[in-house]
């Protein structure tokens, strides 16, 4: 687009950039499109659990929505005043959902027989000096029998 100036227009440099910088991205949307529609769906879906699923679908629904806002935003039409506004806060909202759901997959799990053992080894107490001692002195004793 920038490379390929309409005939007798030129641009300010500031909207030259903007105008090359989305020429690019509308590239990397069509690079995309083409991966995404070059494997069928059902032979797509086939390959992941259903989490991923509903991410792939709410990825998609929320990037073709989005390309309708510009869309809109191109002919002059206020996306904000616009059913698309809804549907992209609806969307939001489901995506914040699996989110949470796979937010509460990778929590960290308690472990209830290493807790215990943490707990039993932790509140573990020596033994007082007078039974080391009183143990002591009956091991002694064992040991003058043996050698008598």
């Amino acid at each position: 687009m920038a490379d390929q100036e309409v005939a007798g227009e030129e641009y300010p440099k500031e909207i030259l950039e903007y105008l090359t910088a989305f020429e690019s991205s509308l590239d990397s949307v069509d690079e995309m499109l083409k991966t995404m529609m070059s494997v069928s769906r059902g032979e797509l879906l086939n390959k992941l659990d259903p989490l991923e699923q509903a991410k792939l679908d709410l990825v998609s629904a929320y990037s073709l929505n989005s390309l309708f806002w510009i869309y809109l935003v191109t002919q002059g039409i206020n996306p904000k005043e616009h059913a698309v506004k809804q549907e992209l806060e609806r969307i939001r909202t489901y995506m914040n959902k699996v989110k949470e759901i796979t937010d509460r997959k990778k929590a960290a799990r308690l472990d209830k027989g290493a807790a215990a053992r943490f707990v039993r080894n932790a509140l573990w107490e020596a033994k007082s000096e007078e039974s080391k001692a009183a143990h002591g002195d009956s091991h002694q004793s064992k040991r003058r029998k043996q050698q008598n």
